[in-house]
């Protein structure tokens, strides 16, 4: 008569399946649609707008100080429902402001970059011109709009003008501290291997200050649509701050409302591409270290 022998890790393996077996049981719970962040964000919109609309029209608000929701709606369609070259729809201003915004954004934080580069390097030229940027700094850009429009005219050179002047600096202070915030004890393992400076700057230094760089482009993507209308309201030919100030002088308040839609659609969607590239270019960083936890 043979007795079977069971093995030390045989009970410990039996009890593991049967875990596994009862976990597989277990129903799967169904992801709450509620729960999702973009959900309750629609939600809240929705809300808003809703008591928006019943404010507007419960007090009896005159159309031509805040026009209800209705009407911003009825006027954002008729201004997309033109043609791409109509002189009076969305698309044709729209997409002169887009131009205007991607060459000052691209021009401006590339020149704001690059000197942060070079700043960064040479210590003595950082102290250098560190008055002068903070006094250029602090030159309120919206006042020297007018000088801008009269040196470059009404065309698209002074409003990239403007939003270059607008997205330069934000790029630049936020690159050159990203570049002071690397660690010290990289680059003198760098520096023990023989590193040259500029494999010092490739490994440790750039990608230290990449988080920066992004935070200072994001600042600079919210500022080059504030730039674009500006310049447009101090004087332009096309855009859609020249539609803003026709709805105003026709009294059109909910067109104007209509159009500040818009703007702020082209904000989120150039933020959002921005967020985009960040998420693959910093993939070695957590999403949101607020959020994590540490298991024991």
């Amino acid at each position: 008569m043979t007795t079977a022998m069971l093995t030390p890790h045989e009970p410990i393996a039996k009890a593991g399946e049967a875990a596994t077996g009862a976990a597989r049981a277990q129903p799967r719970r169904r992801a709450n649609p509620l729960a999702s962040m973009r959900v309750q964000s629609l939600l809240l919109l929705i809300t808003l707008l809703g008591a928006w609309e019943a404010a507007v029209r419960l007090f009896k608000v005159p159309r031509h100080l805040v026009p209800p929701v209705s009407d911003i709606a009825v006027a954002l369609w008729r201004g997309l429902a033109t043609g791409p070259l109509a002189k009076d729809g969305f698309w044709y201003h729209g997409g002169v402001t887009v131009a205007e915004i991607l060459l000052g954004f691209v021009i401006g934080s590339g020149v704001g970059l690059a000197i942060g580069i070079v700043v960064s390097q040479m210590p003595k030229v950082e102290a250098l011109l560190e008055p002068y940027v903070a006094a250029l700094q602090s030159v309120p850009k919206v006042a020297i709009a007018p000088i801008i429009v009269v040196w470059l005219g009404f065309g698209i050179g002074s409003k990239v003008m403007i939003i270059c002047l607008l997205t330069f600096f934000p790029v630049l202070v936020t690159s050159i501290a990203g570049f002071k915030a690397v660690d010290p004890d990289r680059i003198d393992l760098l520096r023990s291997l023989s590193a040259t400076p500029w494999q010092i700057f490739r490994k440790a230094k750039f990608p230290s200050a990449l988080p920066y760089i992004f935070a200072g482009l994001n600042m600079a993507a919210a500022f080059s649509v504030v730039g674009a209308v500006v310049g447009e309201f101090v004087g332009a030919q096309a855009g859609l701050g020249v539609l803003i100030l026709q709805m105003e002088a026709q009294a059109d308040t909910g067109g104007s409302f209509a159009v500040c839609v818009v703007l702020s659609v082209i904000g989120i969607v150039l933020t959002g591409l921005l967020r985009r590239v960040q998420r693959r270019v910093l993939h070695w960083m957590p999403a949101d270290t607020s959020q994590r936890t540490v298991n024991v």
